[in-house]
């Protein structure tokens, strides 16, 4: 690829455009984030929603442009616009230390909380009181990889688009649905009316996982309740759910953070329902 006669300015409106993206105001204001690096861009390229292609523009180095001409051609072909940028500009629209030369432009891509219920959901992350944008974007990405149908970000956890939730669910926010802002309780009343069975995940719950497990009541629907980093699920979310669920501590940890205690339930959901009739396969068959 030859070297681009012309780098985009740091002065350029589209410049000044993204960099707003940084802020949560600007982004629900223009429905627009950003995704940074070559698993979001690529997964943004190819994702498109029901208004079309999800990817709207793209910074690049050329650098970045010569590993990557794939995601440059993909992006080129579904419409968005390319534009080559040096350091400087890379860090004006980046939310990183280190830029990885290349940042796009996003559609918001969330769903609306009625069509996750109308896909009648096998398996659901309800993210109830999630504040730590690292941590919504792990557990999403846990959600995925474990086969999971939907996530659910209430109205008390952390924007869904905050670039370091974006960053840590390393592209799985292009893979399932997601439903943002919706209240707690609405929550678990659509999916408990849908046939899901509620259960809250928490350290001081009354059921032990692994006895869920044995007595073979967690092959049907289920929607997994998150809840806070460091003090859990309130008590009046807890009264919302079937069952209040604690993952066991086999040794001498005092607890598992959220995303390792997401990861187990969800995985011990997934592996449950494909043993009850073979309705998901979450690994290669």
């Amino acid at each position: 690829m030859a070297t681009p006669a012309e780098l985009i300015s740091p002065r350029s409106p589209r410049v000044a455009a993204a960099r707003r993206l940084a802020r949560r105001n600007f982004r629900t204001k223009e429905r627009r984030f950003i995704a940074e690096g070559p698993q979001a861009v690529r997964e943004a390229v190819e994702h498109r929603g029901a208004a079309g292609a999800t990817l709207i523009e793209l910074f690049a180095t050329v650098e970045a442009a010569e590993r990557h001409p794939g995601i440059i051609e993909a992006a080129r072909a579904s419409g968005a616009r390319v534009h080559y940028a040096d350091d400087e500009v890379l860090a004006e629209v980046s939310q990183t230390v280190t830029p990885q030369g290349l940042v796009g432009v996003c559609h918001f891509l969330d769903s609306p909380f009625e069509e996750v219920l109308a896909s009648r959901p096998r398996l659901v992350a309800v993210l109830a009181h999630v504040r730590d944008p690292g941590n919504a974007g792990t557990v999403l990405r846990c959600a995925d990889a474990a086969g999971a149908d939907a996530v659910v970000l209430t109205d008390a956890s952390v924007d869904l688009y905050n670039p370091k939730s974006v960053r840590a669910s390393v592209g799985s926010l292009f893979h399932l649905p997601v439903a943002v802002g919706v209240p707690v309780e609405q929550a678990v009343q659509g999916l408990r009316a849908a046939g899901v069975r509620i259960l809250a995940a928490d350290g001081a719950g009354e059921d032990d996982l692994d006895a869920e497990l044995d007595a073979g009541t967690m092959g049907g629907p289920t929607a997994w309740v998150f809840g806070n980093e460091a003090w859990g699920l309130p008590e009046e979310t807890r009264a919302l759910a079937d069952a209040v669920v604690r993952v066991p501590i086999h040794g001498k940890a005092e607890s598992l953070n959220l995303a390792t205690a997401a990861a187990v339930c969800l995985y011990a959901s997934a592996r449950a329902q494909r043993a009850s009739g073979g309705c998901r396969s979450v690994t290669p068959s």
